[in-house]
Formats: C-alpha cells, structure tokens, sequence
C-alpha cells in the first residue's frame, strides 16, 4: 500500500523524535548496544514509538529482532534481573531490568488458517516485513537500536499527524487474518482521538461477523472492551462505542446498545435514548473527580448500560407519550445477562447490575422531603455502591432545559447534605438491626435457622424506618413480631408460666 503523501520529517524533528525516543529509558541503549555486540538487530517498536510522538510514556517497551528466540534469551539472562519465556513458542521472550519490563520478539511473517486468530508463526529476517504484519500504521514505526534511527515504511508519522488509523495492507486482509483488530480500532478510537480511515471502517462493517466465537473468544471481546471504556480521554468511550455501533460491530458484540436507536425516551427531551446513554457515560466520567473515582469501570459499565431495559418495557400511553415502566429491573436482568456472557468477573456483573437497577430511586423522591427513613433506605439499598450512585444518578440528568437541570442538581445536592446530616449522628454505612442474632435467639428461645433471619430483617427494617432504638423498645418491637408470627416465647426474668417455641 503506498504511504499517503506528507511533509517529511525535518532533521530538527527527527532529532527531536531520537531524543524523546531515548529518554525513554536508559535500559533500552543498553540492550541495543548488548545485541549489536553480539550482531543481531534490535528496534524498539509499536506502541513505545507511537506514545512517544504523543507525548506518553510506558515502562512496558516491546522490541523486536533478527536472533532466534533461544539466542535472544541466551543474551537476556545475561543482563536481566529476570527472564520469562511463556511466550517462546511464538518468538517472544518477556524480561525485566530495574523499573522496566521489555517484551523481545524474533522477525515474523505470520500466516492465519482463517479459524483462529492465533498465526502459523515463520520467522523472518526483514523489519520492514514485520512491521507490515501489524494492526495499524501508527503501530507500524521502529527506531533501530542502538541509534534510535526511525523507520517508517508505512507513513505511521503522517498518519499520527492527521490523528487517523489506517492499517499497513488491505483493511480487509489485516481484519480477516486477526478480527480482533476490527475491536481494537475502536479501542485506539477510545485512547488516542483517533479517526478510522474509510476504507478501513467499511473493512470494520463487512467483517464484523468474524467476532462471533469460537474464533473470538468472549475473554479477549472483554478486554478490548474494557480497554476501550477505560480511556483517559472523557469522550473517548463514547466515540468508541459509537464508532462501533455505526460499523455495526456493536450488534455483534454488544447488541444492546444499538437497539436504543430505536426508542425515544419518555420525556422526549432526546433525539433517542442511544444517544442518552452516551451523554451519560460521558457525563459520568466528567463526574469521576468530583467522587474521587478513576477510569471507574463499574461505573462506566452501569452508564452506558442503564437504560438497555427499554426496547422490552416500551408502552405507548393514551396522550402519545412513551413510556417505560420498570426498565430499571429489566435492564439491570439483560446488563446481568451480557456482562456474564462476555466474561466479567462476578463482582463487575454485580455491581454493575445492581447501580442499572437503583438508578431510577432518587426521581421518587426528587420533588419532595427527604425523610430520615427514606435517607436511610437510599444508603442501606445502594450499600457500597452509594458513591458510584451519586455519580450515575447526576450523570443521568442530560436535560436541556436550565431551569429544570438546575432544579434535579439542587435536589441531588440535598440529599446528599441530608445523607452526611444523619451520617454524622448515626452508622449510614453500616445499618444494623438494634439486636444480634444471639440476642434474637436467647429472647424468643429458638435455634439457628430461618426464624432468626425473618427476625433479623424485621429489626433491621424498623431500623431503616426509626432509626436507632433503645434495647428496651428493640426488645419489645421483637416480642410483638413474635407474636404475630404465633411464636410462644419463654417467659422474661421475673414472668411465670410454661412456655414453648416453635
């Protein structure tokens, strides 16, 4: 593929580039020098490259070279603090110097059968060809090693220049041998700003279907993903996922989102709820300061996935409007349902499903008083959930009206003051009933079992409703549910009479 033309890089540029390039890490000089003594090449390479005509740096570096993997190995245990060789089998041998850690890979020409994404790996001995096995061109630049000389045989720096991604051959070739690069592009989207050439985006929605397992594994879907919402730019996972939904990517990964194109919401203030949610995780994510979150992957989960319950709860009412009722809970079962099926882990899934079920709870009362119990329940429900809570519930405010925002920001901003006003007098965290499980137990006469926990929950909701009790009040709040329930309890000190439990 012919590199796009461009203005080449001045002597003070490439200087400059060299320079950036070697401040990097004193250990990567040392390594060139140790490999060209014993006359083998060496290039840093990929990604160390491309961050540092950004301005990012990494303590991670990958390299590449013309020795075999064994000699590469033989060179490193030499010099390393430590060598690992998990990765042998396809060249690489991973070592760690000091603070750094350095991936070194032989030269390969891969070639794919088409039913994985794991290559047939062939060495070779040529860096311009291995670099043309990469994803995208901006990945696709060396500086040879111990000189830091720059080699860019597939205008990587042009492109970095235009902020776009453009893959080294056809898209089409470079997708179809590893489909995982169609993800990765609206990863790269995501991280660094990026726009995909369009000959690569149309390559994005042809292939898409190449995704679906067993050649893609859901695990690798999960980390792309991942890496994509937990961008440091505030945008970036929005047009991330956009970039996916437009290719259709999205409705082989992540079909949920794309079917929210389809609905407006039921106060027609958006041009759809799709476009809502990507508000809101963008919203989010401006948020994540203020409660003192960071590239929060719960959080960003839950925005981009709260309102995926409407499609199924969707109801026209009589004066035209739509609604959805209950789309909290459905949402929350199908967020519960995706995240499993791409592998999250149980805590994520969790999490995630329960702030989609609980994002709904402040507009009940955002009109009216809180109360001390209504405050309670909102802390005890949310658990330690309640920051990323606050978080969700404010993003999830994307109205243009002013006064309207203004009004749902002072509400929030109440009950936030009302939260940390009871706070201070009581344990908000750590809610319990007034009585232990021994105490219900030695009161009513009963063993372990499931009277103690039907105990248990009524005092902890009489205490979510009142607040703290005397034990006295506790005591006799527990005696008339024990009677109701048709419990006979043993007499108290200084009570007669035969008595029984049940």
């Amino acid at each position: 593929m012919p590199v796009p033309e461009s203005d080449p890089l001045t002597t003070r540029q490439l200087q400059a580039a060299t320079a950036v390039l070697a401040a990097l890490s004193p250990r990567i000089t040392e390594l060139g020098e140790l490999f060209a003594a014993a006359g083998y090449d060496l290039a840093l390479v990929g990604g160390p490259v491309r961050d540092a005509f950004l301005g990012r740096r990494s303590m991670d570096f990958d390299l590449t070279t013309d020795a075999p993997p064994e000699r590469t190995k033989e060179l490193a245990e030499g010099w390393a603090d430590q060598v690992w060789t998990v990765g042998i089998q396809f060249g690489t041998i991973g070592l760690r110097k000091g603070n750094s850690r350095f991936e070194i890979t032989t030269y390969r020409s891969d070639s794919y059968d088409r039913l994985s994404r794991k290559p047939v790996v062939s060495y070779g001995r040529s860096l311009t060809d291995d670099l043309s096995r990469r994803d995208f061109t901006v990945n696709a630049m060396a500086a040879r090693l111990p000189g830091y000389q720059l080699v860019d045989p597939f205008g990587g720096v042009a492109d970095l220049r235009l902020r776009r991604l453009r893959t080294p051959g056809p898209p089409r070739d470079s997708f179809s041998d590893d489909p995982l690069r169609i993800l990765r592009a609206a990863r790269f989207t995501a991280e660094l700003g990026f726009t995909v050439a369009p000959e690569a985006r149309a390559a994005m929605s042809e292939l898409a279907g190449l995704l679906a397992p067993p050649r893609i594994s859901a695990e690798r879907i999960e980390g792309e993903l991942t890496k994509l919402l937990r961008s440091s730019l505030t945008r970036g996972p929005a047009a991330g996922i956009a970039l996916l939904t437009e290719t259709g990517v999205a409705d082989e990964v992540l079909p949920e989102i794309p079917a929210l194109q389809l609905e407006a919401d039921e106060h027609l203030r958006h041009k759809d709820v799709y476009q809502h949610s990507l508000t809101v995780l963008t919203q989010a994510i401006e948020l994540e300061p203020r409660y003192g979150l960071e590239r929060d992957l719960v959080l960003r989960l839950a925005a981009l996935l709260h309102d995926i319950g409407k499609p199924k709860t969707r109801t026209l009412l009589p004066d035209g409007r739509v609604a959805f009722h209950h789309h909290e809970v459905v949402g929350a079962n199908l967020a519960r349902k995706r995240l499993s099926q791409l592998r999250y882990g149980k805590d994520v899934v969790d999490d995630v499903s329960r702030l989609i079920e609980l994002h709904l709870r402040f507009h009940g009362f955002s009109e009216g008083e809180w109360t001390d119990s209504a405050v309670r329940r909102y802390v005890t429900d949310a658990g330690p959930l309640l920051t990323r809570l606050h978080a969700l519930t404010r993003a999830d405010c994307t109205t243009r009206n002013k006064a309207k925002a203004e009004r749902l920001a002072r509400a929030y901003d109440s009950l936030e003051a009302r939260i940390a006003e009871l706070a201070a007098r009581e344990e908000l965290d750590r809610i319990r009933p007034d009585l232990n499980g021994d105490q219900i137990m030695a009161i009513l006469g009963i063993p372990p079992g499931r009277l103690v926990g039907q105990a248990w929950a009524y005092l902890k909701e009489l205490r979510i409703e009142r607040g703290p009790l005397d034990h006295d009040v506790a005591v006799a709040e527990l005696l008339r549910w024990a009677a109701a329930e048709g419990l006979q309890v043993p007499p108290r000190d200084g009570e007669g009479g035969e008595s029984r439990s049940t």
